[in-house]
């Protein structure tokens, strides 16, 4: 190959060019980011980044002596992929053939309707959005989080040590239950009870209000003003300064529509991340690989996957395929909320069972394993990473 283009510079397309050049390939390597910055860490913008404890500087995920020899295209988007020119076209209009690519395209957080032209409503998932919100928090407050998963709770956290007034809500009946399953849902995300945020379950949002003078002193601007509350389908009006939309993320894969990449629920990958399209391959959120322990495929949207799985994809596309694919490790993520380290590792996904092996879920400090007719296929810890580092290692050994 020639030239390789990766289109995606966050954390996964910048693992997917390391990748390459670990692995021997010496021709021209071209990033495509749609973001006018080099690749940078999310997981602390909900965090330390958000509680003014780490700067920007902070967040690079480049060392500083690191050089990939790579042509950065940064600060533009990729609109489509001809299959015939093996071009990718751009958002100003140039194209950028290659020999291989590398999709990389992430995930965009979902909004909801009738959010448009309020002040304070945010989203978080680029360095923009976490720079807004920060702003706005520090003006203290009320916040409604919309939405008790991961990045919704881990917002809520910040902003509750910041010293905000914080109320969740979520839609499903317990939090979480999708990752965690419903009791061990329910146990993660009493932290809030415990540290004072009102959680709301079961009910849904039906839309905001804005336009007046709110708590903060706000005045509307000249559009529809500054939102001051969240209604809730039940008919519940709840008081809001800032307002943070946590519903999920979209796969980031529009620009590939009639480009002959098979497509359903992001870009349909084999093992490897290899896609339909020969010479092309696909990792990060945007990636829906096969997961041969469950015969289906999944969206593995955490930092490790992004930071893993490059590497087999690439190794499939270097080798134009002809190698079989491996059995990714166990998906893996973590989140830091109220002090708490929570650490997970497998699918809880058909798990006919799940155990407290160590610690007591009162304590909030224990370790759960998920089993399926008896055989552990994942592993939660909370404040416990060594006994989690043991669990994790066995069952990475005992999937591979």
């Amino acid at each position: 190959m020639r030239t390789v283009a990766v289109v995606g510079a966050s954390l996964a397309g910048l693992s997917a060019a390391r990748a390459l050049r670990k692995r021997g390939y010496d021709g021209r390597l071209v990033v495509i980011g749609d973001e006018p910055h080099r690749p940078y860490d999310r997981p602390p913008l909900s965090k330390e980044f958000l509680a003014g404890a780490l700067g920007e500087a902070d967040l690079a995920l480049e060392g500083e002596d690191e050089d990939l020899g790579a042509e950065w295209v940064l600060a533009n988007r990729a609109t489509g992929l001809d299959r015939n020119e093996r071009a990718i076209r751009l958002a100003d209009g140039r194209e950028i053939r290659a020999d291989g690519v590398v999709i990389a395209t992430g995930a965009a957080p979902r909004t909801l309707p009738g959010a448009e032209g309020l002040a304070g409503v945010h989203v978080l998932r680029t360095l923009e959005d976490a720079r807004s919100l920060r702003d706005d928090l520090a003006r203290g407050g009320r916040l409604v989080v919309i939405g008790g998963g991961f990045i919704g709770a881990e917002v809520a956290s910040t902003a509750c040590g910041l010293g905000l007034d914080v109320t969740v809500v979520e839609a499903a009946p317990t939090p979480l239950a999708g990752s965690l399953g419903e009791s061990m849902g329910a146990v993660v995300s009493a932290l809030h009870a415990d540290h004072g945020v009102r959680l709301l379950c079961g009910v849904g949002v039906k839309g905001m209000s804005g336009g007046g003078r709110n708590a903060l002193g706000v005045p509307p601007d000249r559009a529809r003003g500054r939102v001051d509350a969240v209604l809730l389908d039940d008919g519940r009006s709840i008081p809001a300064d800032i307002v943070v939309v946590g519903v999920g993320a979209r796969p980031c894969v529009e620009w590939l529509e009639g480009s002959g990449v098979a497509l359903d629920n992001g870009v349909k990958c084999g093992a490897d991340g290899r896609t339909s399209l020969a010479g092309v391959v696909a990792v990060g959120d945007c990636a829906n690989w096969y997961d041969p322990r469950t015969g289906g495929r999944r969206r593995v949207e955490h930092w490790t996957g992004a930071r893993e799985r490059p590497d087999a994809a690439v190794a499939a596309l270097l080798a134009h395929g002809a190698s079989p694919p491996g059995v990714p490790r166990p998906a893996y993520f973590w989140s830091d909320q109220y002090g708490v380290k929570i650490q997970f590792v497998g699918d809880s996904g058909g798990a006919d069972s799940v155990t407290v092996e160590e610690g007591s879920t009162d304590e909030r400090s224990f370790l759960a394993v998920y089993r399926r007719a008896g055989t552990p296929v994942a592993v939660l810890g909370l404040n416990q990473p060594r006994p989690f580092t043991r669990w994790r290692k066995r069952l990475t050994a005992a999937e591979s």
